[in-house]
């Protein structure tokens, strides 16, 4: 869609519906990537080496059906173009499975085990299926970087205030352990479903006059090269790689992190992440006006310093004694605001460059480069949650058969402390620093000046 027929339609009506989205997939991988951990470990009762590999599982799954999602998607001939169909059929089995997801069922470790394993299957089956379309839209419903960029907070706003609206059902209702947990499934299950009806039908007016992804079928083999000699799209997934990376293990961690190192109460734990999603809520806005303002790398740079500056600092949070007082909490909740500025950066910055690699290519297949880009983040991601899940097992982390609330405090050896502080603070830190390193020479002087 040109930028002069954008312009005609219902510009509000356009970031509305774009914004939700990502909501319903927003909020799945919110909870799950705060409270599935946990979840295996203290309701399911499955040690940390297996609650690792599950969440392996998940994410080499996720990873290995993008790209196929995505040419198929790319292949699909509707009236309201390629993608639409794919968000629509896959709303529903979205909500059921997320619902699905938090119930333990009755069994030995290996039975509950080989639940969760064909339940992650289909889960993230049908969250590619709503995600991967979707996001291919950011570069087809307009040629305008302004608008892109515009887009692309409009995705992360809805995504994370799905998120926030996750983490408050959470917080209310985990007080009872494992019932609330499924409870908490179903609330969120529900509102994925229908947050990404809402979204068909608000975009199906723009998709009709969007721009098409090329009919030419490619091997994998190909889309390997294409990708190879697009060095745009290297700097964008090198990038993409190692922020994720961080925040998502550092979003593994939180909640163990809060709990067994830092102290604070089981039941005031979940209520702690709110203002995560705040101040990230917060960042987007911020990013994205100094992104269209100054430049994206500009943004990038300040939001990477916060949010390194922050990682360091909960490396030497110290254990709160008795519950913490007034100052200590005020502390903590001032130190996750931090981070939650810094990282939402995350969200925006590389999905925004995502477009310009696109445009790089003659051909523009939107979902193939999408399904490439995803496809690379969760496979080192999902490799990596295996190895924190082996680490901690290595260092004597102890899991509870027992939920006191969302997660039960355990008294841990030195060594699993250790482990959990450097996955919170060091590694996350050192990631976003090499991020950084990765996208320097990206060409984005005046990009920020093409208003629509």
């Amino acid at each position: 869609m040109s930028t002069s027929t954008l312009l005609r339609g219902s510009r509000r009506r356009l970031m509305v519906a774009y914004g939700l989205g990502d909501a319903g997939t927003g909020l799945a991988a919110t909870q799950l990537g705060f409270y599935l951990f946990p979840f295996f470990t203290c309701a399911a009762g499955l040690p940390a080496f297996i609650a690792g590999s599950l969440l392996t599982v998940i994410k080499l799954w996720d990873a290995i059906n993008d790209p196929l999602i995505g040419w198929m998607s790319d292949h699909t001939r509707s009236r309201w173009g390629p993608r639409i169909p794919w968000m629509l059929g896959a709303a529903l089995p979205l909500g059921i499975t997320l619902a699905a997801m938090w119930w333990v069922p009755e069994g030995n470790t290996l039975q509950r085990t080989t639940y969760y394993v064909v339940m992650a299957i289909l889960l993230m089956t049908a969250y590619t299926s709503v995600n991967l379309p979707y996001a291919a839209l950011s570069t087809e419903l307009t040629s305008s970087t302004a608008i892109r960029t515009r887009l692309n907070a409009a995705r992360f706003t809805g995504s994370i205030l799905a998120g926030l609206s996750g983490l408050i059902v959470a917080s209310i209702v985990l007080s009872d352990g494992s019932d609330g947990y499924l409870r908490m499934g179903r609330i969120t299950g529900t509102i994925a479903a229908l947050a990404t009806l809402a979204c068909c039908w608000g975009l199906a007016p723009f998709t009709k006059q969007a721009q098409r992804p090329s009919n030419q079928a490619e091997p994998a083999l190909e889309q390997i090269r294409r990708i190879r000699s697009n060095p745009r799209f290297l700097m964008v997934l090198g990038l993409y790689l190692l922020l994720w990376f961080g925040l998502q293990l550092m979003q593994v961690v939180a909640l163990i992190w809060l709990v067994q190192v830092v102290q604070v109460p089981p039941d005031l734990s979940t209520w702690i992440l709110l203002p995560f999603q705040l101040s990230a809520l917060a960042g987007l806005q911020l990013w994205s006006l100094l992104s269209n303002r100054l430049g994206r790398l500009v943004a990038l740079r300040w939001g990477a310093g916060i949010w390194i500056v922050a990682c360091l600092l909960s490396m030497v949070v110290p254990p709160m004694q008795n519950g913490g007082t007034t100052g200590e909490l005020i502390s903590l909740i001032g130190l996750i605001m931090l981070v939650g500025l810094g990282a939402s950066t995350a969200y925006l910055i590389p999905w925004s460059l995502l477009p310009d690699a696109i445009d790089a290519d003659p051909t523009h297949p939107a979902g193939l480069y999408t399904a490439w880009m995803v496809f690379g983040q969760k496979l080192v991601i999902g490799v990596s949650m295996s190895v924190f899940g082996v680490l901690l097992s290595l260092t004597g982390y102890i899991s509870s058969e027992i939920c006191d609330g969302p997660l039960s405090f355990v008294e841990q050896p030195q060594n699993a402390l250790l482990a959990i502080r450097m996955s919170m603070g060091l590694i996350p830190a050192i990631l976003v620093m090499l991020g950084l390193v990765v996208i320097r020479r990206w060409p984005d002087r005046g990009a920020h000046l093409q208003r629509a």
